[in-house]
């Protein structure tokens, strides 16, 4: 393939490249504009996923070597398969349930992200761990304080603001690529 070829083919996977980002960034408008259909859709895929996961691992477990492997996978199983049919056939209550795991994890996070702070503080850059822990020591206080209430926004919001953040990635990146292809493509021009 030659020089000017392979610019145009990646000028034009680029493109499609900005055009799918660009479609995933109003995806991640959307959630953040309607956070509980977010969250209830996040609720029933998670839900499904640990149905798969739980009859893989009840699948597995007739592989196991020895009886307690076995045991233990079978259990395994069920309660993956149990806690995703909860999460799909219930996905309200799912949410509610996740957003109080969510306000957790974010408290734990914060925990982990002043402890790394101070342990790092005469590094430069110390004080970025720091805010890390403050912000999410902030959302996990504020989503456990509002709850249930903060089960209508809280997951939704944050799956609806990484869609929009990956939609935006995408696009910068491809449009550094197509950037970049336009420059190989002028000095190949001017060489010819």
């Amino acid at each position: 393939m030659s020089t000017p070829t392979l610019v145009q083919e990646v000028k034009k996977r680029s493109g499609w490249s900005i055009v799918i980002g660009v479609l995933i960034a109003i995806l991640g408008l959307f959630l953040i504009a309607y956070p509980l259909v977010a969250a209830t859709i996040t609720t029933i895929l998670l839900g499904w996923t640990l149905i798969f996961v739980g009859i893989t691992q009840f699948a597995f477990a007739f592989y196991s070597r020895t009886p307690g492997n076995f045991l233990l996978k079978i259990l395994a199983g069920v309660l993956y398969g149990f806690t995703g049919a909860g999460l799909v056939f219930s996905p309200l209550a799912g949410v509610s349930a996740l957003t109080v795991l969510l306000g957790s994890l974010l408290l734990v996070q914060a925990g982990l992200a002043a402890i790394t702070a101070f342990q790092i503080r005469p590094l430069a850059g110390w004080g970025s761990f720091l805010l890390d822990a403050a912000s999410s020591l902030f959302m996990g206080v504020l989503i456990l304080v509002k709850w249930p209430s903060s089960s209508v926004w809280a997951i939704g919001t944050l799956v609806g603001i990484a869609v929009l953040t990956g939609g935006i990635s995408r696009v910068m990146v491809a449009s550094k690529i197509r950037s970049g292809a336009s420059v190989v493509d002028s000095v190949v021009k001017k060489a010819a």
